[in-house]
């Protein structure tokens, strides 16, 4: 590198220019943006290596277990700058997300060593922690000789880093003084609403700003769009993933929970009051008016390929899924547009319930020192802005990188609202949910329920009185009630 070259990257890094004038300056330089991004690269691994040891385990190997997903995509694609910085070296196996999940638990369950790092999500977390599975992580982040200085806990987004540590009391608040750091964010998903702006347009609608204007908005544009579009897509898979994205988010906006805590710490169901009954009624109203004739079966994948296609006009689910269908070779690429959403017209701001790809240390790893050099520079802020800026690791859960003007023009020249709603809805966003060890099965209850509602198979008010009777059971048998 020359001198002129190194002094201006060495500017940028001491925060002495921007980003905007990095490139700029390069280019005067006459350097072609990818040299000048490899430079940038090797400029931050220098800058990191001369704070803190990177090299104390050079040398050593360690095993991660992958879900195939943009976010391993971008980390892979940064490795080499790991393997320079540390002298350590990456294996890894990755699988695709139907199979990924028993892969995990069929590792943990056997105490094997094989793997040092997964990927996961802090509600799998729930169950990993307490079982004794996964190590607490802030022996790691609170060791000043194991993390370097830089790393900056705080740059975290609040309530996504919270979202990721827990007690291990039932009932306990995410987040608290005393929880344990199950694992450390990674990219996250705020559910908002993705809309095709030409149907919009052609019928004449605007994007709804509440629960009352969304059911109208769906139902108007089954009707007049044409040619078999239906008007919002939401997930109806018997699964807790139906329960937990447009669904919580916009419970949540009405105040309104999963499960009753007491002062003793019991647990008992929460679904079944008054307003709660009220909003299942609209929502499965609006599924029955607007929804895919298939809607039982829908998951990520069916509400994201509609959209994609042109065969639905507006979805009420993660922000990242909208992201990825505006791109690639979807039917609908760059016709998309984004708004944050609030349900509830009384309440002050949205409320999105979350999902955190994470990463997890294994409590079976050979060496968990070594592992944490990982973990840490996987979920750093050189690599953050690595992955939002050059790859689509979206949504970064650090500050920093949205305070990056070049990654905000990025998103605001091709996702148009998308920033927007990302500042709207990002300070309340984080997990609704109470967490518990019945989890899984009773949200996927609810999401039977649900089903049954939609069907006409059960009316409203008694299916939520059944479901509360049985929740309320469950947790009396795990001595959770």
């Amino acid at each position: 590198m020359h001198e002129k070259e190194k002094d201006l990257i060495d500017a940028f890094l001491r925060g002495q220019v921007d980003r905007r004038g990095l490139i700029k300056g390069l280019g005067a330089m006459g350097l072609a943006v990818g040299t000048a991004g490899t430079l940038l690269n090797l400029g931050q691994t220098q800058a990191l290596a001369a704070d803190f040891d990177w090299q104390a385990h050079k040398g050593k190997t360690i095993k991660l277990l992958l879900n195939k997903h943009p976010y391993a995509d971008a980390m892979i694609a940064n490795l080499e700058n790991f393997k320079k910085l540390t002298g350590m070296e990456v294996v890894y196996d990755v699988f695709p997300e139907d199979v990924y999940f028993d892969k995990v638990t069929a590792a943990l369950s056997a105490s094997s060593p094989e793997y040092d790092a997964f990927m996961t999500g802090a509600y799998m977390t729930w169950t990993y922690g307490p079982a004794g599975w996964i190590t607490d992580l802030n022996e790691w982040i609170k060791d000043p000789t194991k993390t370097n200085v830089n790393y900056a806990w705080d740059d975290f987004l609040p309530g996504v880093r919270k979202s990721c540590a827990w007690n291990g009391q039932p009932g306990g608040v995410l987040g608290s003084d005393d929880a344990k750091q199950w694992c450390i964010p990674w990219g996250f998903e705020q559910n908002n609403i993705t809309y095709n702006k030409g149907m919009f347009d052609k019928v004449g609608v605007s994007v709804p700003g509440n629960m009352d204007e969304m059911v109208a908005t769906a139902a108007k544009l089954t009707k007049d769009v044409g040619g078999g579009v239906y008007g919002i897509g939401v997930r109806g898979s018997r699964s807790w993933a139906t329960i937990h994205p447009g669904f919580l988010s916009a419970y949540a906006n009405f105040d309104q929970k999963d499960l009753n805590v007491s002062a003793d710490g019991k647990l008992s169901a929460a679904m079944n009051t008054a307003e709660s009954k009220a909003f299942h009624k609209q929502w499965v109203q609006m599924i029955q008016e607007s929804g895919p004739k298939d809607w039982s079966t829908y998951t990520w994948y069916q509400v994201g390929t509609d959209l994609g296609a042109g065969a639905s006009a507006m979805i009420y689910d993660a922000d990242i899924l909208g992201y990825f269908m505006n791109g690639g070779d979807n039917k609908m690429a760059g016709k998309l547009a984004f708004s944050a959403f609030k349900a509830n017209p009384a309440a002050k701001a949205p409320t999105p319930n979350i999902w955190i790809w994470s990463l997890s240390m294994s409590n079976f790893s050979k060496d968990k020192d070594a592992t944490w050099y990982f973990m840490q520079w996987a979920s750093g802020p050189e690599h953050a802005l690595f992955g939002a800026t050059k790859m689509d690791f979206v949504n970064p859960v650090r500050q920093s990188v949205w305070n990056d003007q070049m990654f905000r023009e990025r998103l605001n020249k091709s996702y148009p609202g998308y920033v927007e709603m990302f500042d709207v809805s990002a300070p309340g966003a984080s997990i609704k949910f109470t967490p518990q060890p019945l989890f899984f099965d009773l949200t996927t209850e609810w999401a039977a329920t649900l089903q049954k509602m939609v069907a006409k198979e059960v009316p409203v008010d008694e299916g939520l009185d059944m479901l509360a009777t049985s929740v309320d059971g469950q947790l009396r048998e795990a001595g959770l009630g």
